[in-house]
């Protein structure tokens, strides 16, 4: 038996899916100075990813975005590895976001003008996080006068 996603989880899977794998779409299409830029900005906020060249780290970061994407748009893929995998990778932007000098007002988390580019991804963060609380628990429903046992995805 295949299990889909409940009727509530469909809606925020697929403006984030579509979301997601739009972006990673787009990145695979970068140019030199597009992958310089990226790979500039994530490699201040996450020094280890200077080891990487930019066409490389674009290219990885694209198929990421497709890869996250899609597991949300696939009704087959369980929500919560869905929202694991959006989880990590909105995590991942919004340390950019808290790591990146000028995106946030000083001692602030309101951001910048130039910050909600990166700010307004936090969005996506708090739907991961929300799926990572999606099922697997089972409640006692009762049902005139008896008890059943009703479990959630």
């Amino acid at each position: 038996m295949m299990l889909l996603p409940e009727p509530r989880d469909i809606p925020p899977r697929l403006a984030t899916g579509a979301f997601i794998l739009n972006s990673g779409l787009g990145k695979l299409k970068a140019d030199e100075g597009t992958a310089q830029g990226l790979h500039g900005m994530a490699s201040n906020a996450y020094p280890f990813l200077g080891k990487l060249e930019p066409g490389r780290f674009t290219r990885l970061l694209a198929w990421s975005e497709i890869a996250v994407g899609a597991a949300l748009l696939t009704p087959v893929v369980p929500t919560r590895l869905a929202g694991l995998a959006l989880t990590g990778f909105s995590g991942g932007l919004f340390g950019l976001y808290l790591r990146t000098p000028g995106m946030r007002e000083p001692g602030s988390l309101r951001p910048t003008q130039d910050g909600i580019a990166l700010a307004k991804d936090s969005w996506m963060l708090g739907i991961g996080l929300g799926f990572l609380g999606a099922g697997g628990s089972c409640a006692r429903v009762a049902s005139k006068g008896r008890t059943r046992r009703g479990c959630s995805r």
